[in-house]
């Protein structure tokens, strides 16, 4: 009976975390969207700048934001542990940490007429680029501020904040979009570089906001967040970067993975890339569940350890995965069935419906093995490993998955080239593997952890 209970207080507070960090999610991706209308609507010449502005902002900013994700499981095991105390020393050394590469950040952005260069694009079309990403830049200092704060509040299992600020950054964005990119009200007319301006508003908006809530939430005030201001102890910088930087790497491999498809894919023409890009798009939306129950799941088993309960953060993670499968079975469904009206919202044109239809039938089997390694990767974020899981991730993807993907896709080794499908059965394949690998590493770590609480438990007694 009181197994039933305890599952049952998990699962409750599980989605608890779940829901707001689902909805924050979904409103950063509905931002992107409207970049992409409003530029669009301007002209092909915009939307194409913001597409390749953005397919250079965004990597440059996942180490900032892996180093953030860090962050959440320190609070996390604190809040568990009791150790409040040390709640604003660490948030404070996640600020330099996090500003050392939002600093590193800005460099490299630097290099971006050179990757310009590279692809030889018209002038206008790198003029606007560059543009984009001039005034974007503005809002890198206002980005790490938000990571860094939206990770300390999701550590102490108050994901609200982001849910709330998501939505004031969504509404920020859609009136400075069109103020800037159409100029209006005294405005100079921006275009495409006009959504740089606004993401760089909507970045300072979420910050400000974050920091008005953190430092002014009566909840936080015990723990005096900002009554000593601490210099940098560069253990603890270091131990944040130790910490976040595989994360970081992680996601770059996996975001580097579909990209470098995409590439390979462009030579088979306009429907197969149409097609493909249908299948990922969706397979995109419907990544948000499987990444926020893994978000959530870091904060739950991270303070169950902090509380000293490694059963717990095991139960955790079984439900977790329970309820990322249910999702992946009832949606692989939708996509396998649905597909051809999935694909009819965005194309009226049926040989791309057809191709896309197979395309996500494939993608049903893809968000299963996608929802178990993601769930086994926060869960292992919880424990403070992350080290092994970025060279599981990368060998999964990189070696493994896109080898297959090319074999199949492009060569006829194996069987006729099968195009975009194989590169889909690519997909499946690596993160198969990784959700093996990281399940083996997961089993590995908990026993490990397990023996070591046994252990200490022994010598306290």
């Amino acid at each position: 009976m009181k197994s039933w209970q305890d599952n049952k207080s998990e699962v409750v507070k599980l989605a608890r975390l779940t829901g707001p960090i689902l909805i924050a999610q979904l409103t950063q991706m509905l931002m992107s969207v409207v970049d992409t209308v409003m530029a669009g609507r301007k002209s092909a010449i915009d939307l194409a700048a913001v597409s390749v502005g953005g397919s250079i902002f965004v990597p440059a900013t996942l180490l900032v934001f892996g180093l953030a994700l860090a962050l959440a499981p320190i609070i996390s095991h604190f809040d568990g542990s009791g150790g409040h105390r040390k709640m604003a020393n660490m948030l404070q050394q996640g600020f330099y940490a996090c500003a050392i590469v939002g600093a590193i950040t800005l460099v490299g952005m630097s290099s971006a007429p050179w990757l310009l260069d590279l692809m030889e694009v018209e002038d206008k079309f790198r003029q606007v680029t560059l543009d984009y990403l001039f005034y974007i830049a503005w809002g890198i200092p206002g980005f790490v501020i938000y990571a860094v704060l939206r990770n300390f509040c999701e550590g102490m299992s108050n994901t609200m904040p982001s849910l709330i600020i998501g939505f004031i950054g969504l509404i920020i964005n859609i009136p400075a979009n069109y103020i800037f990119v159409y100029g209006e009200f005294g405005m100079p007319a921006l275009g495409g570089a006009g959504c740089g301006v606004a993401t760089a508003l909507v970045l300072w908006g979420m910050a400000i906001s974050m920091a008005i809530y953190t430092f002014g939430a009566k909840r936080y005030k015990s723990l005096r967040l900002l009554r000593s201001w601490y210099k940098p102890n560069w253990d603890d910088v270091t131990y944040v970067i130790r910490l976040g930087f595989p994360i970081s790497m992680s996601l770059f491999f996996e975001v580097s993975l579909f990209a470098a498809v995409a590439l390979l894919i462009a030579p088979l023409g306009a429907t197969v890339v149409s097609a493909h890009q249908i299948a990922l798009n969706i397979s995109s939306l419907v990544y948000m569940v499987p990444l926020s129950i893994s978000m959530a799941v870091t904060l739950r088993v991270g303070f169950a350890l902090g509380a000293g309960n490694p059963d717990n953060a095991m139960r955790s993670f079984r439900i977790a995965l329970w309820f990322g499968g249910v999702f992946a079975a009832v949606n692989g469904l939708i996509m396998y069935l649905g597909g051809s009206f999935l694909a009819s919202l965005y194309t009226p044109n049926t040989e791309v419906i057809n191709l896309a239809a197979t395309l996500m039938g494939l993608a049903a089997i893809f968000t299963l093995s996608d929802t178990f390694q993601v769930v086994a990767m926060g869960t292992l974020r919880g424990y403070k490993d992350t080290t092994y899981p970025m060279v599981l991730a990368f060998i999964s993807y990189w070696p493994f998955g896109l080898t297959v993907g090319y074999v199949l896709g492009r060569t006829n080794l194996v069987v006729p080239a099968m195009g975009a499908a194989g590169f889909w059965i690519g997909f499946i394949s690596g993160l198969s593997v990784a959700a093996v690998l990281l399940s083996v590493r997961l089993k590995k770590v908990s026993k490990a952890y397990k023996r070591r609480h046994f252990q200490e438990q022994l010598n306290s007694a």
